[in-house]
């Protein structure tokens, strides 16, 4: 098999999925927080080790949000009538800072896992865009206001000190879809959503909009496929 999927169970395992992390978003420095030792750390490797790496953090109902990372970034209080467990995805990165197909497809299997062992109900986060200039990311913005704003019912009002509102105008979609990370690209095909602006992150250098994917809202023919990766 090109990828095997585990956890990090030792010390040991935590320095390589930080050393993934500290790569992509602390030019070599150290990313560790206190949100690592209340995380499940995944890692995907392939023959030259470690390819991919993220964390979860498993809260037991939107009572539990305010114990999350992106409550620091976002006031998501809207969420916490949320009445299902929910599931943080965090510092979800690859070697080298490119995701191919295959590979997105391994980290989706083995989230749709751990979706229906925890019984999750939403997967949510902070979905990053490199860099914190809006210019260079400005039609994927757009296409995110335009398409994917999150419904009213939960949607995370402004918490950090330096956020920008997602442009209103009409976005080139083939070029939104270019500039478009990965991950985001597939949250929004499952029927996620984000929030209407953004956050400027000095500190990792790069913009993030919070994202909510509630799992009954998945496609049918989109879960049944994510749940065939979960037994590949």
């Amino acid at each position: 098999m090109r990828y095997r999927v585990r956890h990090a169970e030792t010390e040991a395992d935590l320095a390589l999925a930080l050393g993934l992390r500290a790569a992509r978003f602390r030019a070599g420095g150290d990313d560790r927080d206190r949100f690592d030792g209340i995380c499940t750390h995944v890692l995907i490797d392939d023959a030259e080790g470690p390819a991919c790496t993220f964390r979860l953090l498993p809260l037991a109902d939107g009572g539990e949000v305010g114990r999350s990372y992106a409550a620091q970034h976002y006031d998501l209080k809207a969420l916490e009538r949320f009445d299902a467990p929910m599931l943080e995805l965090g510092r979800f990165c690859t070697r080298g800072g490119e995701a191919n197909a295959d590979l997105l497809r391994v980290a989706w299997g083995e989230l749709a896992r751990i979706v229906d062992e925890t019984g999750a109900g939403m997967l949510f986060g902070c979905s990053s865009f490199a860099g914190t200039e809006a210019a260079a990311h400005a039609d994927a913005l757009a296409l995110l206001a335009e398409r994917h704003q999150a419904p009213a019912r939960w949607r995370p009002l402004r918490r950090a000190t330096e956020v920008l509102r997602l442009p209103r105008r009409k976005p080139d979609p083939r070029s939104a879809m270019k500039a478009m990370p990965p991950l985001l690209r597939t949250y929004t095909a499952m029927g996620g959503w984000v929030s209407d602006h953004a956050v400027v992150d000095r500190d990792l250098g790069t913009l993030h909009v919070f994202t909510g994917l509630e799992i009954g809202s998945i496609p049918p023919a989109r879960a049944r496929a994510l749940r065939g990766l979960a037994m590949s």
